[in-house]
């Protein structure tokens, strides 16, 4: 109760705060020479000697921020961090080898070559890294992305056989495997080249153009692909193939076609694995906080499987597809197949952008939790480091997996190492008991994928929440979904955010724009549309447009001042040049008309001269203001973060067409930025100076006000200065 008093007694205190300024109005002129600005920059070639200037302090900082782990590791305290990261790590472990071999199938390559890719790269990772909480290796969407490219260059029609004891073609399994692999591990060290060079230029600020809505719409589009991909493993079906622009569409209709040859064991094994998993799931959320580590019930699947499919013979009675032979031991280190490199490039920029984009979105997301940094070039560098050496060992491209990255935090891995350990169980797995799960049905892995994917399709209940807060984000979630469903993984990403920079230009391009009037009694104005109490200012109108002004808008920007101005400026100057153009063109032919007569009667100039006088002016321009125009415009460039040639030419030419009609135009709020852009194009010159640049609106008004009184004033003297004289 006490609390509660106090705040409402700070509240009703900083209600009576105010405040009380005395000072001259200020242009940027003003400004400058009372703040002394000071204009010196760091010219290019100090800059480069400055990033080339070598000493120790810097030397250790450059090694540190390569190879993180030097920095942690020797701190690492045992008694705090080793038993929550030992526990992590043999969890990870146990879900890395199911989640390896069922990704493998989603890559088109055998799943043993999962397991490596929950090997290599992650202590690759383990060493150049800097989140502490994910759990890099084999994810479904970069795997399906690999798999596209593995079935466009690779597909089975490639590899038909005759076989002359069945007289019909069979596909020759090993020569397509050996080429798929080719095929993975080419594209996976190419786009860790790709990681590894935007890193080493700074380009961590890429991820910038992955937006939210963009990822889980393009990862919610991926699923899609994912569950597709999986269908014929539990269906037992063998669809045919495509590749490019909407074959998902194709082959799901070939699915269709094909479920009358539905494997009836297969689908059976399907059901009951996916059934099983689902329970055994909610019974991991249910006992979650009893227990200390989550069960892991994939794995208890996989063995469980194993085990039925041994005894019973799955395959041999009733035809349900098994992983098959996996060797023991690990790959010897070969370099990529060169002649792929090309037909593989753009899939591998793909690659690169959305695993940095879905890892670092991650890695933020914990640093954030826990209170570390994240570096984001970094990032891209042990990425591409853990691709492109990854690579050379046989692995297919890795990022960081949501599900594993929770569970490694949640049973308490607090670093990196939490990951190693989980590397080492993989290790153990590959070298000696992974030969135990060669009769492990396919169906089963599929199942295990359709119940990790089902996180990812939850992201459809972002529509409707976009929707409520965000229209333009919910086009955006659901331009990108679709985008990536019809285009495939990799031209859908493409598609995906040149859509999303198109939604960025049109937000620019259709701005409100807003009249500004003074909240009484105060120096603050707001847009009179939004507040009853925002009055505008006699005689002068302020403008202010919620976008920044460049080539793309300046011309609307023109025409939205003279709609909200009422100045049809165009119009106005075009009366006024032609009233000049006849005024002259009048003064011409009389001028002509008096030499004539001069001539004709050759009296003496004085008299004549008078009478023709009074003839020649005979059109005057009124220059007297209309009542009805502002007599001065304040252009609020406070949202204007910077100018290009077009936008200062705007600025430029409205100052002139307004001030042929006797408006004064002045700027206000503008950004130091702009005002270096207003400098460097040209804005500047010996009639316009920085006295028509002011710091606040305020100060604006307030000179706008003087320069009127003054100006009154100097009429009233003129006109009184003419009637004493005609007097």
């Amino acid at each position: 109760m006490c609390q509660h008093f106090q705040l409402i007694v700070a509240m009703e205190e900083r209600r009576r705060m105010t405040y009380k300024v005395n000072r001259k109005v200020l242009d940027e002129g003003d400004l400058d020479e009372m703040g002394e600005k000071t204009d010196s920059k760091t010219s290019l070639c100090d800059k480069i000697k400055g990033s080339m200037r070598c000493s120790g302090p810097r030397v250790k900082n450059c090694l540190l921020g390569t190879f993180p782990v030097a920095s942690w590791l020797p701190r690492y305290s045992f008694r705090e961090d080793a038993l929550g990261d030992l526990v992590s790590g043999i969890s990870v472990g146990i879900m890395q080898l199911p989640q390896g071999m069922a990704y493998a199938l989603l890559a088109s390559v055998p799943p043993v070559f999962g397991l490596y890719s929950s090997f290599y790269p992650v202590l690759i990772y383990f060493i150049f890294g800097t989140s502490k909480h994910i759990s890099v290796g084999t994810y479904a969407v970069m795997s399906v992305m690999i798999g596209g490219v593995v079935d466009r260059l690779a597909p089975d029609s490639n590899f038909e056989i005759w076989d002359n004891v069945t007289n019909s073609s069979i596909i020759d399994s090993v020569a397509r495997d050996q080429e798929r692999v080719r095929i993975a591990v080419a594209v996976t060290f190419i786009s860790g080249l790709f990681q590894i060079l935007l890193g080493l230029v700074q380009f961590g600020f890429v991820v910038t153009y992955l937006s939210e809505p963009l990822v889980r719409g393009y990862t919610t589009g991926a699923a899609i692909h994912v569950v597709v991909s999986q269908l014929k493993y539990a269906f037992g079906i063998n669809p045919k193939r495509y590749s490019g622009p909407i074959s998902l569409i194709y082959t799901v209709v070939e699915i269709c076609y094909l479920l009358p040859q539905t494997n009836i064991g297969t689908l059976v094994v399907s059901i009951i694995a996916i059934v099983g998993l689902i329970l055994a799931k909610e019974l991991n959320a249910y006992l979650g906080k009893k227990l200390p580590v989550p069960l892991p019930m994939e794995l208890l699947a996989v063995i469980i499987a194993t085990v039925i499919s041994w005894q019973v013979n799955l395959e041999g009675r009733y035809g349900v597809d098994v992983v098959g032979d996996i060797p023991s031991g690990l790959q010897p280190p070969a370099v990529p197949a060169v002649s792929l490199f090309g037909q593989v490039i753009g899939d591998a920029f793909a690659l690169s952008v959305v695993g940095y984009g879905i890892a670092i979105s991650l890695g933020r997301i914990f640093a954030l939790k826990y209170g570390y940094k994240v570096d984001s070039n970094q990032e891209l560098i042990a990425l591409g480091l853990s691709n492109s050496i990854g690579g050379i060992f046989q692995c297919f491209a890795v990022s960081c997996s949501m599900s594993r990255s929770l569970v490694q935090e949640s049973t308490g891995g607090k670093t990196q190492v939490a990951g190693a350990l989980s590397a080492v169980v993989i290790l153990f797995i590959t070298l000696w008991i992974g030969s135990l799960f060669e009769d492990l049905p396919k169906a089963v892995l599929a199942a295990i994928i359709f119940v990790n994917i089902h996180g990812m399709l939850k992201q459809f209940l972002d529509i409707p929440a976009l929707w409520r807060s965000n229209k333009i984000d919910m086009l955006v979630w659901v331009a990108t979904f679709i985008l990536t469903v019809l285009l495939n993984p990799d031209l859908g990403l493409a598609a995906a955010i040149a859509f999303s920079m198109l939604t960025v230009i049109f937000r620019t391009q259709l701005p409100k724009y807003s009249l500004l009037g003074q909240v009484a009694n105060t120096d603050i104005y707001k847009p009179v549309e939004d507040y009853g109490q925002a009055k505008q200012v006699p005689g002068v109108l302020i403008f202010r447009s919620s976008a920044t002004l460049y080539f793309a808008n300046a011309e609307m920007y023109q025409e939205a001042l003279g709609e909200k101005s009422g100045v049809d400026i165009t119009k106005i100057l075009s009366i006024k040049k032609k009233l000049e153009v006849k005024r002259k063109r009048h003064e011409k032919k009389m001028a002509k008309k008096a030499k004539k007569e001069l001539k004709k009667n050759k009296t003496d100039m004085e008299e004549p001269n008078s009478e023709h006088q009074k003839d020649i002016a005979t059109i005057d321009v009124d220059n007297d203001p209309d009542p009805s125009l502002p007599r001065a415009i304040i252009l609020d460039l406070s949202p204007v973060n910077f100018l290009d040639t077009v936008g200062v030419k705007t600025i430029k030419s409205i100052r002139r067409d307004y001030g042929e009609i006797d408006i004064e135009v002045v700027l206000a709020c503008c950004q130091s930025g702009v005002v270096e852009s207003l400098q460097t194009g040209g804005f500047f010159s010996d009639r316009v100076t920085k006295s028509c640049l002011f710091n606040t609106i305020h100060d604006a008004v307030l000179y706008c006000q003087s320069e009127r009184t003054k100006r009154q004033n100097e009429e009233e003297y003129q006109h009184e200065e003419l009637k004493e004289t005609n007097f």
